[in-house]
């Protein structure tokens, strides 16, 4: 397994240059490491923000699984969508609000086919809501497919 946490990963991250906004390290509150974040005031309504996990040494015809924390907090926050490099048109992944402030897992499967996917893309849509945040943090790739909990 990689560990592309935030605090203490291996992995290659990279700020959109062509999106609205930045994602930004936040404090945890155990007050060990960071993870990235978008506050719900940054930029306006539909604007997006983007970060890149680069991918590299991936193995083709092998599938991995891409393990994530991840928080949708506050009032119409917005969305927090995740794509494959192969594919930017259509998410893999897409949450739009939380029943509550709780940070919660996201897993994605990943199958390489011939042509690996080289990024795996966090963005976040901003909401209507001032107040809140977006959060990912705790992203792990592992070989296989995702564990069933």
């Amino acid at each position: 397994s990689v560990d592309c946490s935030f605090s203490r990963g291996v992995c290659d991250w990279k700020q959109d240059v062509n999106d609205d906004f930045d994602w930004n390290p936040a404090d945890r509150d155990r007050g060990d490491g960071y993870y990235m974040a978008v506050p719900a005031f940054v930029g306006h309504k539909k604007d997006l923000g983007r970060l890149k996990l680069l991918l590299t040494d991936l193995k083709p015809k092998s599938i991995y699984c891409l393990i994530f924390s991840y928080r949708l907090a506050g009032e119409r926050v917005g969305k927090l969508r995740v794509f494959l490099a192969n594919n930017k048109h259509a998410p893999v992944w897409e949450q739009n609000k939380g029943k509550d402030e709780r940070w919660r897992t996201g897993k994605i499967e990943i199958f390489q086919g011939a042509e690996t996917t080289s990024s795996v893309t966090f963005e976040s849509e901003r909401g209507k809501g001032k107040t809140g945040e977006i959060g990912v943090d705790n992203v792990v790739l592992i070989s296989g497919l995702c564990p069933k909990d």
